[in-house]
């Protein structure tokens, strides 16, 4: 790899984010199949937005029909999702986005994988929704076909989820309306995105 230099553009990360009267940052959702990461996510950005701010939403499904596709679901394939997935949010930071993520991300080892490639753009939010209550949302089914055999490596259910150590942000969707969740995450990054 010795021979990959990378080139200097004249165009720079603070310039793109002066352009935008942002800063970038990356609001990464962790939890559970249906604990609400996507739901948030989707809520976070119509707020953002409306508030003027430039967004994209990663989101895991929609990776892995795409980008990821080429990944299953043992051990090695998770962690080169997550990888590349932070390298992506580095892209995004890169161009002045704000990014909101909403990925499983069951592994500590991945969430600090995840805070090496991204720094201090990197906000952990980690949505804790007890696992019964995902599974009475999960209307994809996935939960029941994980408990009959027929999805192997599935989170909560044959693979363990590590609650993370420190996030900056802890959401418990069944504590707490989620309008509220919602104004409390806005309120704890805005002045972190605001450029005024």
């Amino acid at each position: 790899m010795s021979n990959i230099i990378p080139h200097k553009y004249e165009i720079t990360a603070n310039k793109r984010a002066l352009q935008k009267k942002q800063r970038p940052l990356v609001v990464w959702f962790s939890g559970l199949s249906g604990s609400g990461k996507s739901t948030l996510a989707n809520l976070l950005e119509k707020e953002l937005f409306t508030a003027g701010f430039h967004t994209y939403v990663l989101d895991g499904d929609n990776i892995r029909l795409g980008l990821n596709k080429d990944l299953g679901f043992d051990q090695a394939s998770r962690n080169e999702n997550i990888r590349r997935i932070a390298e992506v949010c580095k892209l995004f930071l890169d161009s002045g986005l704000i990014v909101i993520a909403a990925f499983i991300t069951p592994k500590e080892i991945d969430r600090r994988i995840i805070e090496s490639v991204l720094g201090e753009h990197y906000i952990e939010v980690y949505v804790d929704t007890p696992l019964e209550l995902c599974e009475k949302r999960d209307i994809k089914g996935l939960y029941k076909k994980a408990r009959k055999g027929e999805i192997a490596n599935f989170t909560g259910v044959t693979c363990e989820f590590e609650k993370p150590a420190d996030p900056d942000l802890h959401i418990e969707t069944q504590r707490e309306e989620i309008e509220e969740s919602i104004r409390r995450i806005f309120k704890y990054i805005h002045d972190r995105i605001n450029e005024n």
